[in-house]
């Protein structure tokens, strides 16, 4: 199972993301430096940890269509390979991530219209580069009304368009602490689909058992952030 750390960035620096309540997110506090900007704060974590592939929230980018291009550039300058949501919602804007440089694609639910646009996504720049994203709030999807409103459902149909890797996130316990409210889901997803896709979940990790909790009901990766921050964390 693979761990991939994660930056959320808002207003151009580190901040971190609580239970999905974006107007309250704050700058980072974190043991490994004192600094909330977005190199320094990934240098810190694979000077710590020796990640080099990160999951970057450009929240800038998803709230205000502002991409942080020249940040990507910057931490792929540095050695990092990044995984970025920027609000995909259409081929062209994948297309710009990864011309700067980026290896995955994230396409969020919340930023998605259709599945027929997420078809057109996967069609312009190939389904091994994307990542859909089943983004929900309290169990319930950040949907427009033309995905449906059953998040399994809402999976399947990114499948038949494609997709192969996923991201099961519930906003609501991300940086909670409080355990991956996920699981459930990801258990069904594994039973339909077997070995034939990537499930990746994150959001209220509280310590290693969760993370090998997670590792024992075969989740292929999670996402970190709040726990990378504090003392005592050691993903070995």
């Amino acid at each position: 199972m693979r761990l991939i750390p994660v930056l959320d960035i808002l207003n151009g620096v580190v901040v971190r993301g609580v239970a999905g309540n974006r107007d309250q997110y704050r700058p980072l506090e974190s043991c490994l430096t004192s600094s909330v900007q977005v190199l320094d704060l990934a240098q810190a974590i694979r000077s710590r940890y020796g990640f080099e592939e990160f999951y970057i929230a450009d929240l800038d980018a998803i709230i205000h269509g502002r991409v942080n291009e020249a940040l990507y550039r910057q931490l792929i300058d540095d050695g990092f390979r990044l995984w970025v949501d920027a609000g995909v919602s259409g081929p062209l804007l994948a297309q710009q991530l990864l011309a700067v440089g980026v290896v995955r694609v994230i396409v969020g639910l919340e930023s998605c219209p259709s599945p027929s646009a997420l078809h057109e996504i996967v069609e312009a720049v190939t389904a091994e580069r994307i990542i859909f994203s089943v983004d929900l709030k309290n169990g319930v999807p950040l949907a427009s009304p033309a995905w449906g409103t059953a998040p399994a459902e809402i999976a399947a149909a990114a499948i038949r368009c494609g997709v192969t890797h996923l991201i099961v996130l519930d906003l609501a316990g991300v940086g909670t602490g409080s355990g991956v409210p996920t699981l459930p889901l990801c258990e069904k997803l594994r039973a339909s689909y077997g070995s034939t896709i990537t499930i990746i979940t994150g959001g209220g990790v509280r310590d290693q058992s969760d993370l090998v909790g997670l590792e024992h009901r075969g989740i292929d990766g999670v996402l970190v952030a709040s726990i990378l921050h504090r003392p005592g964390f050691d993903p070995k």
